[in-house]
């Protein structure tokens, strides 16, 4: 304190920090980037450990004996989706209530903005079968969910026999303290949107759906099951769900220790744990896997229908198995076993999940970082904008040098406009205002006049309206008279970092993945950006690393880390892809990553794109 207190002391340390700027900022970028990697070196990590005492323990039998029971079931339920032509409803409904359930039906329907362009469907129409096993032991307070997606063709068939085969053993039991509802959704996401809203008297997308006619208690956990062959080889947990939420971090513990103890090979990622973390090619392996849920988690999309349930702070996950080529199989009663297990703990639970971490990351099953161990990284960045505001600010207050005669340059001590730096913010945000509304707007008017579909119009829309705000610089010169002054530029940009750091913290502080990778290509450009640095290298730079480059790069990476290389021409209609799925899903879901880039880190990149072209 007295360092800060003494006025000498404190002018000699803002002097150090103006002086040492430049090389300070690159050696906290430099130590960011490695701390950022450094976080899959087992070392460095913790080993999970349960924290919810109720669960604490995977002592149980586990008896559940019906798995060839549940796959005939399962061909079944496929034999009269294939007959009625998509989810076989009177069907369900008989087949649950002969198991002893209370069966209800929900019907919904939601008009999508434009196509969806995976599924070519515009007006989607569907029902929704629960049945619910109430609690014999306890007052029916709370709840916990088993649900399924019906998907078209024959994929997840096995996960809806196995469903019904394990509502039918539950339906025997007598130690449940907890309504279970088994639930089958048709249309993935959009269906269980309906019901979850259904279920807690929300609105929140605009769908309309039919009022629930039964309810259980208040949801405390939920599991979604994806299985589409009859053994698989393991068993992959999916964590990341809407706008980066994860669920607590004991959920993840517990599908790991009944899998230890049931001898079910398990991954997160689709990747296997090694045990040569020593090695280059083990801590090679952890950062994949690390590197493949921080690039999930800042999409910002839900990755399974366990996604929606985090919003309504109900812990979710999605358990999907995966048949490949080894040997080692898993066929559906030992899988059936380990969901009666899980079950069977998330049934002794006295609270909702909440003694262990929601803010985590995973290079393995077995190891997690924790928030605490991760944040340093974007602080090291987050500080390179603090160090050039502080530089910006003495520069600003710093008096201008004389002349010999003692008469102090007039350019110098003329104080900028406030139309020099509001003009900029505004034009900037208003681009990014018609980056956010115009693309569905104009997809009528898009396809009226060019031979494109309306996903395409939208997409290319997107991309018009983004290219246009390059001229940015142009339109503000045009609306200010006279030029620009030196001090202009450096209150614009000392706005614009301050800008910048409080949009980069509050994004971290949501959803770490999206915040880092933003600060990784933002923060280089708002520290080194001036009018006198030459102008097309860094034009070209600035583009390189604006928010549409990095996402390009980011659609190539992603496809490298699940070993998956694409062509430049697959990934280019990969990447069109992903910006038609982030409009959508901002649409259906309420995914904020879109409204984002466009309102505010579009705009932002903008006012240092006009810093750049400064007249």
């Amino acid at each position: 304190m007295g360092l800060l207190s003494d006025p000498n002391r404190r002018r000699a340390l803002v002097n150090l920090l103006t002086r040492l700027n430049a090389p300070i900022c690159v050696v906290c970028y430099m130590a960011g980037v490695a701390w950022f990697m450094g976080l899959a070196f087992e070392p460095f990590t913790l080993r999970t450990y349960m924290s919810e005492n109720a669960m604490g323990s995977t002592m149980v039998e586990e008896r559940f004996p019906a798995g060839e029971r549940a796959l005939a079931t399962g061909r079944e339920f496929s034999a009269h989706k294939k007959k009625t032509g998509g989810m076989p409803v009177d069907w369900l409904v008989k087949t649950m209530q002969s198991r002893g359930l209370e069966v209800f039906t929900q019907r919904f329907s939601r008009r999508l903005p434009f196509p969806d362009e995976d599924k070519e469907r515009y007006m989607v129409k569907g029902t929704n079968v629960y049945g619910i096993l109430r609690a014999p032991r306890a007052s029916r307070t709370e709840a916990l969910v088993l649900s399924a997606p019906c998907t078209p063709g024959d994929n997840n068939n096995q996960a809806v026999g196995l469903l019904l085969g394990l509502a039918q053993y539950f339906r025997n039991q007598v130690y449940w303290a907890k309504d279970i509802i088994f639930l089958v959704n048709e249309h993935d996401l959009i269906g269980m949107q309906a019901w979850l809203e259904g279920y807690h008297h929300t609105n929140t997308t605009g769908m309309d759906w039919s009022p629930l006619q039964g309810r259980g208690g208040s949801i405390q956990a939920a599991l979604s099951l994806e299985l589409s062959s009859d053994v698989v080889t393991s068993l992959d947990l999916v964590l990341e769900g809407l706008n980066g939420q994860l669920p607590n971090l004991d959920l993840a513990n517990l599908f790991y220790a009944f899998c230890q103890k049931i001898g079910v090979l398990c991954t997160t990622q689709g990747k296997l744990q090694r045990n040569d973390w020593d090695s280059v090619s083990g801590y090679s392996h952890a950062v994949q896997t690390m590197m493949l849920m921080v690039m999930k988690q800042a999409s910002g999309r839900s990755w399974g229908d366990h996604g929606l349930f985090l919003r309504y702070h109900i812990e979710a996950a999605t358990i999907k198995g995966i048949n490949s080529f080894r040997q080692y199989k898993t066929d559906a009663t030992t899988t059936g076993r380990l969901l009666e297990g899980m079950y069977r703990k998330l049934n002794n639970l006295l609270e909702r999940l909440h003694q262990s971490y929601f803010f985590y990351l995973m290079p393995s099953l077995s190891h997690f970082v924790s928030i605490g161990y991760y944040m340093p990284a974007f602080g090291l960045l987050a500080v390179i904008l603090l160090l050039r505001a502080l530089d910006l600010w003495v520069q600003l207050a710093t008096p201008p040098p004389r002349t010999e005669d003692g008469v102090a340059d007039a350019e110098q001590i003329s104080s900028p406009g406030v139309l020099s730096v509001l003009t900029p913010l505004v034009i900037s945000h208003l681009t990014g205002v018609a980056l956010y509304t115009l693309p569905i707007h104009f997809q009528e008017v898009a396809v009226e006049h060019f031979p494109v579909s309306e996903t395409e119009a939208v997409v290319l829309t997107a991309i018009a309206v983004y290219t246009a705000g390059l001229a940015l610089p142009h339109n503000t010169h045009r609306l200010l008279t006279g030029r620009g002054t030196e001090q202009g530029w450096k209150v614009l940009k000392l706005v614009a970092v301050l800008y910048l750091a409080v949009l980069l913290g509050c994004t971290a502080l949501i959803n770490f993945s999206l915040g880092f990778i933003l600060a990784l290509t933002l923060v280089p450009v708002a520290a080194f950006v001036t009018p006198h640095v030459p102008k097309a290298l860094s034009a070209f730079i600035l583009v390189v690393l604006s928010p549409a480059c990095t996402l390009l790069f980011s659609v190539f990476l992603f496809q490298e880390l699940q070993e998956m290389p694409v062509s430049f021409l697959d990934g280019w209609m990969l990447y069109l892809s992903v910006i038609s799925q982030g409009i959508l899903d901002h649409a259906l879901y309420g995914s904020l990553v879109y409204p984002l880039i466009s309102l505010l880190v579009y705009p932002c990149w903008l006012l240092f794109w006009n810093i750049l072209f400064w007249k």
